[in-house]
C-alpha cells in the first residue's frame, strides 16, 4: 500500500457525526490520501474508521494512534485485518503507548512500554484469525519518538508515524529505518502571517505535550533547552513545532520534510482562533488537487 505524499491529521472527537462525514468527503474531494486521527478516551478508531471508509470511496482511514493499553493484541489485529478485508489498500493501523501521565490519569496501568510494545507486536502476529482474510493485510506503523522504539518499529512493523519531529529529526529516523520502511511524518501548520497571534494559538497547542514526560524528552533530544521548553515555549520551539505564515511558508515546511525522507507528511491544520476543530480553510490553500 503506498500511503500518498499528503495526509490530514484531525482531533475528529471535537467534530459531531455528521461533520466527521462531511470533513472526510471535503478531505478526499481536495486529494489528500489519508485522514488520521488519534484515540483517546473518546470514539472508537475502528467503529470510527469504518464510518469513514464507509461514506467515502478512495481515502484511506488512519489510526493515529490506536493505544495498545486499551485493547488485546488479537483484538487490535483482527479489528485492523477486518477492515482491510472491507475496505482493501484503505486503511492503516497506527499504533502506540501513548503518554505515561494521561494514561495512568485516566486508571490505565503503563508499566513498561517498550517490552509491552516487543510484547504486543509478537502477539499479534501468531494471533489467530478465522475470518476471511484480506489480500494485504494493513500496513501496521509504530509511532516512535526515542531511539529503542524506533528501532523495534524498524524491525518489527511497516515503518513508523511520530509528532512533532522537525526535518533533522525525519531525516534522522530515515536513517534508521532503511530506504524500504514507511516513515510518517506530522506537520502542524496554521495559516496566520501575524506571529503573535500565531504563537499564542500555538503555544496553546502545545501545552498538553510540553506537560508530557515523554514529549519533553523527545524534545530536548531534538536540542531543545530547558530554556525553550518552559514558560509554554520559547519562540525558536514554537516555530519549529508549528509552521505559520502564508501559504508559500507552508508548503516550504511541508516540502522540507519530504527532502528529509518522509514517505507522507501529515497535515495538521490549526485555526490561529484556537481549539482542536481542523482549519479547512489552510487544508484548501495547500490541496493536492
Amino acid at each position: 500500500m503506498e500511503p500518498g505524499r499528503l495526509g490530514v491529521f484531525s482531533y475528529l472527537d471535537t467534530l459531531s457525526s455528521g461533520e466527521v462525514a462531511a470533513f472526510a468527503r471535503k478531505v478526499e474531494s481536495l486529494g489528500y490520501s489519508t485522514l488520521w486521527f488519534p484515540e483517546t478516551f473518546g470514539r472508537d478508531p475502528f467503529v470510527t474508521a469504518t464510518y469513514i471508509l464507509s461514506g467515502t470511496t478512495r481515502l484511506a482511514a488512519a489510526t493515529g494512534i490506536a493505544v495498545v493499553w486499551k485493547r488485546d493484541p488479537s483484538a487490535m489485529v483482527g479489528a485492523a485485518r477486518t477492515l482491510a478485508e472491507l475496505y482493501p489498500g484503505r486503511f492503516i493501523l497506527g499504533m502506540g503507548v501513548s503518554g505515561g501521565p494521561f494514561m495512568k490519569r485516566h486508571g490505565i496501568d503503563y508499566g513498561k512500554p517498550l517490552s509491552f510494545m516487543r510484547e504486543y507486536v509478537a502477539r499479534m502476529k501468531s494471533a489467530p484469525y478465522y475470518g476471511p482474510r484480506p489480500d494485504e493485510d494493513p500496513p501496521i506503523v509504530l509511532a516512535a519518538l526515542r531511539p529503542k522504539m524506533l528501532a523495534l518499529a524498524a524491525a518489527e512493523s511497516a515503518g513508523t508515524v511520530t509528532a512533532l519531529t522537525p526535518p533533522e529529526g525525519i531525516a534522522r529516523m530515515r536513517e534508521v529505518m532503511g530506504p524500504k520502511k514507511l516513515v510518517l511524518a506530522q506537520q502542524v501548520l496554521m495559516h496566520e502571517t501575524d506571529g503573535a497571534v500565531a504563537r499564542a494559538a500555538a503555544r496553546k497547542f502545545m501545552h498538553f505535550y510540553l506537560g508530557s514526560p515523554t514529549y519533553v524528552e523527545h524534545l530536548r533530544a531534538a536540542g531543545f533547552s530547558d530554556g525553550d521548553l518552559s514558560g509554554g515555549g520559547s519562540d525558536r520551539l514554537i516555530d519549529a513545532m508549528v509552521a505559520w505564515g502564508d501559504e508559500t511558508k507552508l508548503r516550504a515546511a511541508i516540502e522540507r520534510h519530504l527532502k528529509a525522507g518522509a514517505d507522507q507528511v501529515i497535515v495538521g491544520a490549526l485555526s490561529s482562533a484556537g481549539g482542536h476543530r481542523p482549519d479547512v480553510r489552510a487544508l484548501e490553500l495547500l490541496a493536492p488537487h
